[in-house]
């Protein structure tokens, strides 16, 4: 299978551009890209606990919205083009009130102007947690 990347990058490379963001404060750990998927793991702990004790919903879907942005960004020529969210839903399955979660993004649709990608994040079980769709435009910079 041929890779659906433009722009590849790097792990090492999005762990440094993630220094002082939403995604370090989140403790997120990029785990993997793939030919047509990128996968990354967010803890469970005060940083993304709502008050009843569990994962919170919004980390859930930052953690989806920041896999499928990075992968969006992939599939597109960086130097003429950027992307940027147009909508983001999330259904919660299961609750989790610790160890890690870990979500993958793959794509539903990669087009001229517009991407949708599929993120479903998993407990340490593996068992789903939740399942986010991002839609993103293709814009010229």
């Amino acid at each position: 299978m041929m890779a659906l990347w433009k722009s590849p990058i790097s792990l090492d490379k999005l762990k440094e551009r993630s220094q002082d963001t939403l995604m370090e404060h989140l403790g997120l750990e990029y785990l993997e890209i793939g030919n047509d998927y990128i996968t990354a793991r967010m803890p469970v702990d005060s940083r993304t606990r709502q008050t009843a004790g569990i994962l919170h919903g919004g980390a859930s879907a930052a953690l989806a919205e920041t896999l499928g942005s990075i992968a969006a960004g992939m599939c597109v020529d960086r130097e003429t083009k950027r992307i940027v969210g147009l909508e983001i839903n999330a259904n919660h399955i299961r609750p989790v009130s610790g160890g890690w979660v870990t979500g993958k993004a793959t794509p539903i649709h990669v087009g001229k102007t517009t991407q949708i990608w599929e993120i479903k994040i998993y407990n340490d079980q593996d068992k789903l947690v939740c399942i986010s769709r991002l839609t993103v435009a293709n814009i010229d910079k």
